[in-house]
Parts: structure tokens; C-alpha cells; sequence
């Protein structure tokens, strides 16, 4: 039969042995309280009562004689009458304490000392009423003869056998007091046996529990979690077991066993998995690049064509009457704008190569002259934007540098054209270049319409534009490119700006050889930061 072997008999005798050891304890501690509540009792009844009404016995009859003597040794009428009061008073106490007494519990020996005292006392009142009686008749000599004689032996035989009553009285609640100290010590002690036996009859059962349930459920419980890290390699233990845990072990079995299939479909699953996720990747890829072109083209390539349509027209109607001066200015602007559109072409094209073939796959470094690259940036915008007012801050000397020629003029064409195109009301645009600590920092400046300090965090971000630019054509990929070629150089840009003051970008490249990331540097963007030199504007991330 497995139900003997059961973990649910084994926990059923566990709980039923703990139910009769509480039941046996409880049982144990109520028959020792039991006798000590009769000893209490016996106290708090008996010889309390007893020695609190013997003492009120002997306190009013000692202040009776005393009021006796008052009586007789007085002379005036009041005083004697006072006297008299206060001993009919006391008569009356004795009375009510002699009746509490003999409402107390007593043994014999009690009862014949209590009878001798009555006897004495009722003989002494006998003997005080005769001397009240001729102390009222004048006849003091013969009542204090009495009092001296008499009255005195009477009392004396009372105040005696009160006293051997009261000795007994003190001397058996000493007993009774001893005995229950007796009875409380033995049953604190037997009780605190019986709780250590009752601890250590828990604490065995309690070790039983955890070797023959506990300990094989945590091992079981471990292997279900090794199991879960796809770790197969185990034994399952508790398989012979008759009972609940035998069970799940073997059930721990089939789930190993399937574990091991299911790592080896999932392997499988997961190799079909990688093959259509790159595929779909590419897709996206593909759709994605295909979506930026449309409408990139659609904004950046409109502008220059209609430049380029509008002043054909116009000389087309003029060409017969048109002065060569107007043609002059007229085929400069068209230049200007196939300049322009030229310009778009070559930057979409190395953007595409960028971001869809690796950045360092065209990371070709070389010795370059920073000077002559931003004199050329710099007069490719003019003739771009005849209006546009450029301020170059750098001297005539070669500034040698260590980098890709072609990344660098897209940087700063980028940072320049961005400066221009967000500066709708004109300003000068300043282009500042030296050489600090053994780097070259370039600061290029705008006062144009700023970025909002909400936007500085993901200025460099892939797509993202600034929250004030609505209106202004651009992709947003402007500024992620130039973060992207300056990581590429080992460089560092940073910005500054207020929103409707401008913005100044400052690109700090290092003048030694570079080497290449052996992948795509991080695009997370440091927060900008105070400059030493000017702060540097405008992006394309702004667009």
C-alpha cells in the first residue's frame, strides 16, 4: 500500500502528535495550578481573615482596659460620660470581630482556645459592668479594688488565651504561606519540564520533517530550476521513493527528458529564426532607406529645381531684350542652385554609404589642411547662398591635421549649412579655427533661431529634429552624420544655445593619427557643456 508511505500520514501523525502533546501539557499545568489555586485560596480565605479579625480582637480589648482605667480615674462628669461612649463603642466592635471569626474556618484546637477566650472576657465584662455600677454610686474605693483584683486577673486570662489563639493563627498561615511557596516552585519546575520535553519532541519532529520532506523537495526544487536554465546534465534523485515526492522525481524525469528534446527543436527553431529575422532586417532596411530618399528628395531637391525653372524662364523671356549683366546674375543664381543640388547629391550619396555599409569601411585618414578645407567650405555656401554673410576667424597658416578629407568637409559643410539655414533673418555666421592643447577646435556660430534646451539631449539623434523648426525642409540625419564622422576621428563636438539667440557647435579633433573603430561608434550624445572657447551652432539635427 503506498498510503502508509504517504507524505500526508507522515504530516497527519506529525500534527496529531503535536495536538495530544498541547492537549497532555495543558492537562499536566491545570492540575498543578489546580493545587495551587486551593493553597491560594486556603490564604486568601482562611488565615488572612483569621489573622486580620484576631488582630482587630486584640487591638479593640488592649483599648478597652485602657478606657476601663480612664473611666475610673476620671472625676468629671462629661469626661466619664465620653469614656462610657467609647467602651459601649468597643463592646460593639469585639461583638462584630468575635462573629467574623466564627464565620472563619477553624480546627479543635482553635475552637477551645477561641472558647476559653469568650469565657474570660464574658467573666472581665461581668467584673467592668460591677465597677461602672459603685463607680456610678461614689463608691470609687471598692471599683478600684475590683479593677486592681479581679477584673485585672479576668483580663489577663482573656488577653492570654487571645494571645496563644493569635500565636497559632500566625504560626499555620506561615505553613500556609510556606506550603504554597512550596507548591508554586514545584509546579514552575514540572511545567518547565514539560515544555522542554515538548521542545524537544517539536525540534524532533521538526529534523524529521526536514530530512524526509523538506531536504528532498529544496533537491527536487533545485533540479526543476537547473532544468529551467536548459541544464540536462543531472540525476534526479527521491525515483524509489513510495510516496508524493517519489512521484514528482519521476515526473521531474519526463520533464528532463522532454527539456532535452525541446533545447535540441529550439536550436533548430532558432537557426530558422536568425535566417528570417536578417532577411527581414534587410527588408527594412531597404524600405526604410527607400522611404528617407522620397521624402528627403521630395523637400531638398524642390527648392534648387524651381531656382533652376524660374530664371530659365525668365530667360527665355528676355532673350531677345535682356541685358548681359541681368544674364549674368541670372546664370550665377542657376549656378548657384545646380550647386546647391549638386551639393544634396554628394552628401545623400556618402550618407547612404555611412549608414548602410559601416561608417569605418570609408574612414580613409590622410594628412589634411584644416585651413584650406574650411576657406573651401566656406566659399562653397556663399556661392550656394550669395546672401548669406560668412565671417572666416582663422589666419592664413596651414593648420595640418590627421583625417578622412571627404568626412571632414561633410562635417563642417553640414554644421555651416545648418547655420545658414536657421538663420532666416541674416546675422553673420562666424567660423572660428585654432589650434588648443594639441587639438584642433573648430566653433561655428549663428544668431539665428536657436535650439530649444528641451532638445539639446538628442540633438545627435538619427531622425530627430527640434521642436521649433516646423516649416524648415530637412531629413534629420544632418547632425547624426557629423557625430558620427567626428567619433570616427577620436573627435568630441559640443554645443551651446538659446532659443532666438542662436547656437555655436564646437568640433575638437586630435591633430595625431587615428585609428578606425573596429565598429560604429555609439551615437549617445553627451549632454553639452560650457566651452573654453566659443560655442558652436546649428545642426541638422535641427532639420
Amino acid at each position: 500500500m503506498r498510503q502508509p508511505h504517504s507524505i500526508r500520514f507522515h504530516l497527519t501523525a506529525v500534527f496529531l502528535l503535536f495536538f495530544l502533546l498541547v492537549v497532555v501539557l495543558g492537562m499536566f499545568s491545570i492540575w498543578r495550578l489546580s493545587n495551587f489555586n486551593r493553597l491560594s485560596a486556603d490564604v486568601a480565605e482562611v488565615w488572612l481573615p483569621n489573622t486580620r479579625v484576631l488582630g482587630d480582637l486584640n487591638n479593640f480589648t488592649s483599648d478597652f482596659r485602657a478606657f476601663e482605667g480612664s473611666n475610673l480615674l476620671s472625676s468629671d462628669a462629661a469626661e466619664i460620660a465620653a469614656t462610657e461612649r467609647q467602651m459601649a463603642a468597643l463592646d460593639r466592635s469585639i461583638a462584630e470581630a468575635e462573629r467574623g471569626f466564627e464565620r472563619i474556618r477553624r480546627d479543635a484546637t482553635e475552637n477551645e482556645l477561641y472558647g476559653q477566650f469568650k469565657q474570660h472576657w464574658n467573666d472581665y465584662r461581668t467584673l467592668v459592668n460591677q465597677i461602672v455600677a459603685l463607680s456610678h454610686a461614689n463608691r470609687k474605693t471598692e471599683a478600684l479594688a475590683i479593677y486592681a483584683g479581679a477584673s485585672r486577673t479576668a483580663y489577663d486570662a482573656a488577653s492570654d488565651a487571645l494571645g496563644q489563639l493569635t500565636d497559632q493563627a500566625v504560626a499555620k498561615a506561615q505553613a500556609a504561606s510556606d506550603r504554597l511557596g512550596v507548591a508554586y516552585r514545584q509546579a514552575f519546575w514540572l511545567i518547565l519540564l514539560g515544555i522542554v520535553i515538548a521542545g524537544l519532541m517539536v525540534v524532533a519532529a521538526l529534523v524529521h520533517i526536514s530530512r524526509s520532506i523538506s531536504a528532498p523537495l529544496l533537491h527536487l526544487a533545485d533540479r526543476m530550476r537547473r532544468l529551467a536554465a536548459n541544464n540536462t546534465d543531472m540525476d534526479i534523485p527521491e525515483t524509489e521513493r513510495r510516496d508524493e515526492i517519489g512521484e514528482m522525481a519521476q515526473a521531474t524525469v519526463v520533464f528532463r527528458n522532454n527539456a532535452i528534446e525541446l533545447m535540441r527543436s529550439q536550436r533548430t527553431l532558432a537557426r530558422q529564426a536568425a535566417m528570417l529575422e536578417e532577411q527581414l532586417a534587410q527588408e527594412q532596411r531597404l524600405a526604410l532607406a527607400q522611404r528617407n530618399f522620397v521624402s528627403m528628395a521630395s523637400h531638398e531637391f524642390r527648392t534648387p529645381l524651381t531656382i533652376v525653372d524660374g530664371h530659365a524662364r525668365r530667360l527665355e523671356k528676355m532673350r531677345d531684350g535682356a541685358a548681359g549683366a541681368e544674364i549674368g546674375e541670372r546664370a550665377g543664381k542657376i549656378r548657384a542652385a545646380v550647386l546647391r543640388l549638386t551639393h544634396m547629391i554628394d552628401n545623400l550619396l556618402s550618407s547612404g554609404r555611412l549608414i548602410d555599409g559601416g561608417a569605418e569601411l570609408y574612414f580613409d585618414p590622410a594628412g589634411v589642411d584644416l585651413t584650406a578645407l574650411l576657406r573651401e567650405v566656406c566659399q562653397l555656401h556663399r556661392e550656394m547662398v550669395p546672401g548669406a554673410e560668412i565671417a572666416e576667424r582663422f589666419g592664413a597658416a596651414p593648420m595640418p591635421i590627421f583625417g578622412d578629407a571627404k568626412l571632414l568637409f561633410q562635417v563642417f559643410s553640414n554644421l555651416l549649412s545648418n547655420a545658414v539655414k536657421y538663420s532666416p533673418n541674416g546675422g553673420t555666421i562666424e567660423v572660428e579655427a585654432a589650434i588648443v592643447a594639441g587639438e584642433a577646435v573648430i566653433a561655428i556660430a549663428d544668431r539665428g533661431i536657436g535650439i530649444r534646451s528641451s532638445d539639446l539631449d538628442r540633438l545627435f539623434e538619427r531622425y530627430y529634429r527640434g521642436g521649433n523648426v516646423s516649416g524648415i525642409v530637412g531629413t534629420g540625419v544632418g547632425l547624426y552624420l557629423v557625430k558620427m564622422a567626428v567619433d570616427l576621428h577620436k573627435g568630441r563636438i559640443q554645443v551651446e544655445s538659446e532659443e532666438g539667440k542662436g547656437a555655436r557647435f564646437v568640433v575638437r579633433l586630435p591633430l595625431k593619427r587615428v585609428e578606425p573603430s573596429k565598429s560604429l561608434p555609439p551615437m549617445d550624445v553627451e549632454p553639452s557643456t560650457p566651452l573654453d572657447s566659443p560655442s558652436i551652432v546649428s545642426s541638422d539635427s535641427m532639420t
